[in-house]
């Protein structure tokens, strides 16, 4: 207890403001919540595998704090425990364990991880990352400034978030991979848009968050719009090859597709006006060069 102790003490914990929306005082929290801290500190201590004769660590970073233990997650995984919903068989340590869960250092329930994520969400910061990747290893990181000011905005706005959506938009503003299922989820309510794996907030909550120009730079438009774009391009020059094409809507596409995803639409969308018998290309299938078709020409 005393080493916790003096560990946190030499933690640079000042506060730090945060905007909510419409308002001229900013919202001032600290950088990181004592419970928060000594959570992950003591859950380390807990679940350190001893038997490897090695130190737990934590890192200060700027924005961030890392803690590290030896010993793989023991029972399950990290993701197991964030809403609650799982109580461990075992521990690694029980001697330990019951001990420091009789001096209140540690919830023996299994509650640990989920109190860490919705702290987080009370103080509108990221939530808790896990880190596995290193055999043997476990690390937390612990956030200390906001990633995303949408993000943050938007928990302000909407108290009645769940956790389990909160923890979903946390992975958006972090560029992290969703289910399909939770993508349906958060696009039916309308709060993220976007194609897999470019998300992004949705148009209202770009509002709130003053990201307009970015919404309108990654939002799509529908295909009549580009095709509109070619054939009013083909009715004023006549014909277009496929690199007049590419130029001609390069910079009207969604910044949220990359470069082979730009291209693939520009060719879906091509396909389609020839089919429909809109367009018609007239060179090779390499050296293509498209026009109008017959009906639309006239």
């Amino acid at each position: 207890m005393l080493n916790t102790t003096s560990l946190y003490r030499k933690i640079r914990n000042f506060q730090i403001r945060i905007l909510p929306d419409d308002v001229l005082v900013p919202l001032e929290i600290s950088k990181y919540d004592q419970k928060v801290v000594y959570e992950a500190l003591h859950n380390c201590i807990a679940h350190q595998d001893y038997s490897k004769n090695s130190r737990i660590i934590v890192t200060e970073h700027p924005d961030y704090l890392q803690f590290e233990n030896e010993g793989n997650f023991y029972e399950g995984r990290p993701d197991d425990y964030i809403l609650g919903n799982k109580t461990p068989r075992k521990y690694r340590n029980p001697f330990l364990t019951q001990a420091m869960n009789e001096l209140n250092m540690i919830d023996t329930m299994g509650y640990g991880i989920y109190k860490m994520h919705t702290e987080q969400a009370r103080r509108y910061l990221p939530m808790p990352d896990y880190d596995l990747s290193e055999p043997g290893v476990v690390k937390i990181t612990i956030y200390g400034r906001v990633v995303d000011q949408a993000y943050s905005r938007l928990l302000m706005r909407n108290k009645e978030l769940s956790l389990e959506d909160i923890i979903a938009l946390d992975r958006v503003q972090k560029g992290l991979l969703l289910p399909d299922e939770t993508i349906r989820r958060l696009r039916r309510a309308g709060l993220i848009e976007g194609r897999k794996p470019n998300l992004y907030l949705s148009e209202s909550v770009a509002k709130v968050t003053g990201k307009k120009t970015d919404y309108i730079k990654t939002r799509a438009q529908d295909d009549a719009f580009y095709a509109g774009l070619i054939t009013d391009y083909l009715s004023k020059f006549g014909k277009a090859s496929r690199e007049e094409i590419n130029t001609l809507l390069w910079d009207k596409l969604s910044d949220g597709l990359d470069d082979l995803q730009k291209t693939n639409k520009i060719r879906n969308l091509l396909t389609k006006m020839r089919r429909s018998g809109r367009i018609r290309n007239t060179g090779s299938r390499k050296a293509s060069q498209w026009e109008l078709a017959e009906k639309d020409a006239e």
